[in-house]
């Protein structure tokens, strides 16, 4: 049995250490067909089936024998089971050196890859020594001898130029003898091996050790493993002649190289263990799978040449992925995979501490035959298809399934858990619950969804409340800033195009500037809804992911002037990915926070995510005149003035910060159950006249910072080309930005309505003062307005949102009187999170529709002054809006606000 003191047990450090050190030189052996199997290849002719075959081989022995080899271990003890294997192991590698055919060669692989059977007899080892708050660290760093398979990458390839395959063979064999006595030295038996030693009791036979596997969960949990262990030992054998066949490398550097994924693949398992420990397998699983499914799919596009027939004849253009991108894209990739392993095999000895051996060698031969599988459908797709990224293909659609099956699982256990009350009880993996051995107990989940949730109980917010809202608004912060510095990024962008040999007219640069905020307004009307249907916690996530496809977009298009002006529109409409993210994340903050400090709470989360802009518009001028990235980042592009120019970091440039913001967000944020819905549920919200008003006069606010931050650089530029506006340009939206943030408070003393409309009549005045000095020519008058404009946009975006709370508590109170106070709430809170988001998603058109106004205004009649009378007259609208419905006399939030009690308000820190 496995210690249940958080102590390991004596002897521990040697056994991981040596077992750790030993598994690493049994991996490199396992693995060394994947170096000798190249100079095989070209003395037989193989082809690229045979080729696969051959290195397969091996990896189809140690995966097989791994649940035997498991068993006996738990029987005879680890220790020695381990040994024999090195030592069986290095007879077969010695034989091979004297094989001539390929037949030969298949039979003596079969023997090599008894080396990879000692996976699972070290598991079975390592577990026994430590107790199970440790097990996720302890197997993760022995999981990383995986790092073998680049110690073969690296040396082998020296070895077989300088002295043969037959060589590399010999030299492996001997040093895994060597390691096989040093083993034996410096290792004692387990725990449970020594007192059943002592005790005289028999080790369990070979069948009851098996019956565990009757259990078809064990089985479903094996197939994870085989991507995340699988999928990683098939990369590291097909790397090198991937790389050789795509990018015409010779074998020593491609060896090199394909250690570049399989070193992080190998040493990051620890840090897996570590993550599994402390947050969960469970997240660190869903981690594994979305990034794998991003990656597999960018590996998978082949080159490709398009021809498109424009109006001035054909246009032709080549995409591809050179060897650098290929390359941190393959890290990546190993990173993740490398989590994923670890999070796997975090549950076996908590799960099936008698039965570690069994059920870690079934898993483990899954994953093996994952290795052996894959390689043989990778040569098998290149002979069918003739498209190198065919082998990525396959594994997207692996991950994919996987991802897919393991969230639809974990969904469905989670729903039947609330049914029972059992919420708090599901374990890690949801999906697994209900098996495992009797009297073992499934530990509980540490990150997931809150059940409780009572922001407006005074005791509840103050003891358990405040830091989990505190903690949950400032990751959403966070990944809201990135979403509007990527939805506004074409802003400064399209300003430089020209400069660099694009050959766009004013219409369709404006074009540019406008479709970001066409597809963000449309994309926040279903964004507003999805927050209560999926949970705030993932869809931040997967929303922030979804950023790196137009970030990744963008420093690919803008390095050729010969990119289609329709691959820039589609990349601008992709950039309202970030422009849709306002609208959940603003609705998922709502629920946490109560009555009180919602105003100031949705202002610091609206406020400075609306930073995201001005980081933008200082940070991206700066960036495009450096080489950022290096080699890793792409050539430079010379401007017509002969200054050197990096475009491609205006997009390249926020992928390091998205990775962080998707993985903070998924695990440091909560889905609160409390605030589960259905699209049915919400959709009251547009039978009330009030959710429709709301949106008039959001416009006027949001929709004048957002626009106002899409146009200004053009319209500028155009109006006053002397001046270079564009190192001012990020000014403004960071006024309106920490105008936004730092006065959530007022409206929540003095009432939204009230501010509202004062916002209203300082934006008139500011538009009247816009048309006076662009007529009078003077840039410094009329960037005077325009900061003004954006100052009392960002003091009525917080103030207009204050509104909605209680407009909402009023109408529910109208409408059905009959429900219990509590039930009123609810809903009151449900249709608010609705309605602002809903407001946000026709504001936000406010980017489209203002900059398109500019164009037209000037492509017109020559000046933007007709486009500023037209916001004026809307302005007045909104001011009059405000004051009959709301503000005034027979406003229906007058007598609220005026009976407001006068309190000092404690904003959250910004």
């Amino acid at each position: 049995m496995i210690s249940e003191s958080a102590q390991p047990a004596s002897g521990a450090s040697q056994a991981l250490w040596s077992s750790t050190i030993a598994f690493t030189v049994c991996f490199a052996v396992w693995t060394i067909f994947s170096i000798i199997g190249l100079g095989v290849k070209d003395e037989l002719g193989l082809s690229e089936t045979e080729f696969g075959l051959l290195i397969g081989t091996p990896i189809l022995t140690g995966s097989l024998t791994r649940v035997v080899l498991g068993v006996w271990a738990d029987q005879y003890g680890g220790r020695r089971v381990f040994a024999a294997v090195m030592v069986l192991a290095a007879i077969a590698t010695f034989l091979t050196s004297y094989a001539d055919s390929y037949a030969e060669l298949l039979i003596a692989a079969l023997g090599v890859g008894i080396a990879g059977g000692a996976f699972s007899v070290g598991v079975t080892y390592v577990s026994k020594f430590y107790p199970k708050e440790k097990q996720g660290t302890a197997l993760g760093i022995f999981g990383a001898g995986n790092v073998g398979s680049a110690v073969t990458k690296f040396l082998a390839p020296f070895v077989m130029i300088a002295m043969g395959w037959q060589a590399v063979a010999q030299i492996w064999a001997v040093g895994l003898i060597v390691t096989a006595v040093l083993f034996l030295l410096f290792t004692k038996e387990d725990p449970e091996q020594r007192e059943r030693a002592s005790s005289g009791v028999k080790a369990p036979s070979m069948r009851s050790q098996l019956a565990v596997l009757k259990n078809i969960q064990v089985w479903r949990f094996a197939l994870y493993y085989f991507f995340v262990f699988g999928a990683f030992v098939a990369l590291a054998l097909w790397l090198p002649r991937y790389l050789m066949g795509v990018y015409g490398l010779d074998v020593k550097t491609a060896g090199m190289l394909a250690a570049f994924y399989s070193v992080p693949a190998s040493l990051f398992r620890i840090y897996g263990g570590t993550l599994s420990d402390r947050y969960g397998a469970r997240s660190v699983l869903y981690v594994t799978f979305a990034v794998s499914v991003l990656t597999t799919f960018m590996l998978s596009y082949p080159p490709t040449t398009y021809i498109i027939e424009g109006v001035r004849g054909p246009i032709t253009f080549r995409t591809e992925m050179g060897l650098i991108p290929f390359l941190v894209t393959i890290f990546v990739l190993g990173f993740v995979m490398s989590l994923g392993k670890a999070a796997v095999f975090k549950h076996i000895p908590v799960y099936y501490p008698n039965h570690v051996g069994a059920v870690g060698g079934l898993v483990g031969m899954i994953g093996g035959l994952g290795g052996f599988v894959l390689p043989l459908a990778f040569g098998a797709l290149n002979d069918i298809t003739g498209v190198w990224t065919s082998c990525f293909v396959l594994l997207f659609v692996l991950v994919a399934v996987a991802l897919a099956w393991m969230h639809f699982a974990v969904r469905s256990m989670e729903r039947s858990a609330m049914k029972r009350g059992e919420a708090g009880q599901v374990p890690e993996l949801p999906e697994m619950q209900g098996f495992g051995e009797a009297g073992i107990t499934t530990p509980p989940r540490l990150a997931g969804p809150i059940e409780e949730w009572r922001p407006e109980d005074a005791d509840f917010w103050t003891q358990r409340g405040r830091p989990v809202a505190r903690r949950n608004l400032w990751i959403s912060t966070y990944c809201l800033m990135l979403s509007f510095a990527v939805w506004m990024v074409w802003s400064v962008v399209v300003a430089r195009l020209p400069a660099i040999g694009f050959d766009f007219t004013t219409a369709q640069l404006f074009w540019l500037a406008a479709l970001p905020g066409l597809s963000g307004a449309t994309l926040r009307i279903f964004y507003a809804f999805l927050v209560p249907v999926f949970g705030g916690r993932l869809w931040t996530t997967l929303s922030t992911a979804s950023l790196l496809i137009p970030a990744f977009g963008i420093g690919y298009a803008v390095q050729s002037p010969e990119t289609p002006y329709l691959i820039f529109l589609v990349l601008a409409l992709l950039c309202g990915l970030g422009g849709g993210n306002f609208a959940s994340s603003m609705a998922n903050i709502s629920y946490f926070f109560p009555k009180a400090e919602k105003g100031n709470a949705l202002a610091i989360n609206a406020g400075l995510g609306n930073l995201g802009v001005s980081l933008m518009q200082f940070l991206v001028p700066v960036v495009i005149t450096v080489s950022l990235f290096g080699a890793f980042g792409g050539q430079a592009q010379v401007a017509e003035d002969g200054t050197r120019l990096w475009m491609q970091n205006a997009g390249f440039l926020w992928v390091p910060l998205i990775v962080i913001g998707t993985v903070a967000a998924w695990f440091g944020m909560n889905d609160l159950m409390s605030a589960k819905s259905s699209f049915a549920d919400q959709s009251a919200i547009f039978g009330r006249l009030h959710t429709w008003l709301m949106c008039w006069l959001y416009t006027g606010t949001f929709g004048t910072f957002i626009g106002m931050s899409a146009g200004f650089p053009l319209l500028s530029k155009l109006v006053f080309p002397e001046v270079n506006a564009l190192k001012y340009a990020f000014v403004g939206p960071l006024l309106g930005a920490v105008s936004r943030a730092a006065t959530g408070w007022v409206s929540d003393r003095f009432g939204g309505a009230r501010v509202s409309f004062w916002v209203f009549v300082v934006q008139i005045a500011a538009i009247a003062g816009m048309i006076w000095f662009l007529d009078a020519r003077s840039f410094t008058g009329f960037f005077g307005m325009v900061l003004l404009l954006f100052i009392a946009s960002g003091v009525g975006n917080a103030s207009t949102f204050q509104m909605v709370p209680g407009i909402m508590r009023r109408e529910v109170d109208r409408s059905v009187p009959g429900l219990p106070d509590d039930e009123r709430r609810k809903q009151a809170e449900r249709e608010s999170a609705a309605v602002i988001g809903f407001t946000s998603a026709i504001a936000a058109y406010g980017a489209f529709y203002i900059p398109k106004a500019y164009g037209s205004s000037i492509e017109l009649t020559g000046t933007a002054n007709a486009a500023l009378w037209g916001f004026l007259v809307f302005y007045l609208s909104c001011a009059v809006l405000t004051w009959f419905a709301y503000s005034g006399p027979r406003g229906i939030l007058h007598d609220v606000e005026r009976a407001r009690p006068a309190r000092s308000m404690t904003p959250l820190p910004a």
